[in-house]
Order: structure tokens, then sequence, then C-alpha cells
């Protein structure tokens, strides 16, 4: 009687101490998932903002959004605007402009260090576009790679 009364209170203690580790271990998957969570926000918004700029005329914003921004030459900086320009323009031509622009999601590669934002642009004809643009941070500055 002894020795099953011994093992069924061996069977409980260890039961307690596997709940213990369960638990402990998914507020530890939590936490991380939310720090995560905070760098694909702050990626997603930098995304969004450097096409806002881009869709409100801030083409060299959006230009300057860029990781290689500051290590190019001035001339291909530049084209890279007028680019940026016609792009614009021809949305505006072809699709009545973009009226929106959505975060609709992002994903992080944890091995690149970089952040995948998807936006979707919502143009005036009723036409919806979803585009990856891959984001990296540099400097606690959220860059367009």
């Amino acid at each position: 009687m002894r020795v099953a009364l011994n093992k069924c209170q061996n069977h409980s203690k260890m039961a307690r101490n596997t709940t213990k580790i369960l638990i402990g271990t998914a507020f530890g998957l939590m936490a991380m998932g939310c720090s995560n969570n905070d760098n694909r926000d702050l990626a997603a918004e930098a995304a969004k903002s450097y096409y806002d700029s881009l869709m409100s005329g801030g083409y060299a914003y959006y230009v300057d959004g860029f990781l290689t921004a500051d290590s190019i030459p001035s001339a291909y900086r530049e084209q890279l605007i007028v680019n940026a320009k016609q792009y614009v323009h021809e949305a505006k031509e072809a699709h009545h402009g973009i009226n929106d622009i959505r975060i609709v999601g992002s994903k992080v590669d944890s091995l690149t260090k970089t952040t995948n934002v998807f936006l979707m642009l919502c143009f005036g004809d009723s036409v919806n576009e979803e585009v990856v643009v891959p984001m990296i941070e540099s400097n606690g500055v959220w860059l367009m790679k």
C-alpha cells in the first residue's frame, strides 16, 4: 500500500513540474512573439510612410528610404527620383492614382535580419495590388532594401 502511495505522489509531483515547465515555455514564447511583433510593426509603418510619401509627391524622401541611398552618386539619385515621379504619373494615368495604402502584414526573416512588409496599393479604379517591401534596420531606422 505504501509503495502504491509513493508512486502516486511521485506521479503527481512530476505532473506539476511538467505543467510548470509548459506554462513557463508558453509565456517565454509569447514574450518572444511580442518583441518580434513590435519590430514588424515598426518596419511596416516605415514602409507605409515611404509609400505614402511617394504618392503625395515626396519623391526624394522615398528614394532616401533605401538602404544604399547615402552611398549612391547624386546623378543616380536624381534618376531614381525621376523614376519615382514617372511611376506615380503612370499610376494616375492608368488607374486614376492610388487612393489608399494599407499594411496587410509582415514577416520577419531571422536569418537575414530583414522584415518583408506586405502593402496593399488600392488604386482609384478599384484595382488592388499587393507589393512586398523588404525592410532592414540600420542604426535604429527601418529602410527599404
